[in-house]
């Protein structure tokens, strides 16, 4: 399957993003993009000590975000993005309006534990709480699909791949 269409991988912290973008990109034939790498030095510090990102903060790094989109209208690709408020996907599609949304969802013990788990990034455990509080899922006029983090990556990468072809306009 390949798509024409920018897939943004959204999802709260430790939903496996920067694991199955990758994985999703390769099965669309696509580049990827990952989403922290669009984050300006300040914001990195801001989160490694702790402190949630506010609105103010996350405006640059969503317009970096959009701005590769944009670039990749009509070839396609996969970044990651938490995209967690509705507004956030807006500023997104206005940047780039083919964007199609794949949420990473599962049982917040099984998020909790893999990003416990995890080495080498920025992202403390202790802000998993003010993800869920801010996150407003995809609604139903917006494109794209919702994918369970159960199991492995391959596994979640392919329910991702079968629920996006199954979106009207984004298979060929």
């Amino acid at each position: 399957m390949r798509t024409p269409h920018v897939v943004v991988v959204m999802g709260v912290a430790g939903t496996g993003k920067t694991t199955i973008g990758p994985l999703l990109a390769a099965r669309l034939g696509v580049p990827y993009a990952e989403g922290d790498d669009f984050h300006p030095p300040a914001n990195i510090a801001k989160m490694s000590a702790g402190t949630p990102l506010d609105d103010a903060d996350r405006w640059p790094w969503l317009d970096a975000i959009g701005g590769w989109a944009h670039g990749r209208a009509g070839l396609g690709g996969v970044v990651s993005s938490s995209a967690l408020k509705r507004s956030y996907r807006d500023r997104l599609r206005a940047a780039a309006p083919g964007i199609v949304f794949v949420h990473l969802t599962g049982d917040r013990a099984l998020i909790e534990d893999r990003m416990a788990h995890r080495q080498g990034h920025f992202m403390p455990t202790a802000l998993l709480d003010s993800q869920f509080a801010t996150l407003q899922p995809l609604e139903p006029d917006e494109p794209g699909v919702t994918v369970d983090v159960s199991g492995s990556p391959d596994e979640i990468t392919e329910r991702a791949v079968a629920a996006l072809a199954a979106l009207p306009g984004t298979a060929r």
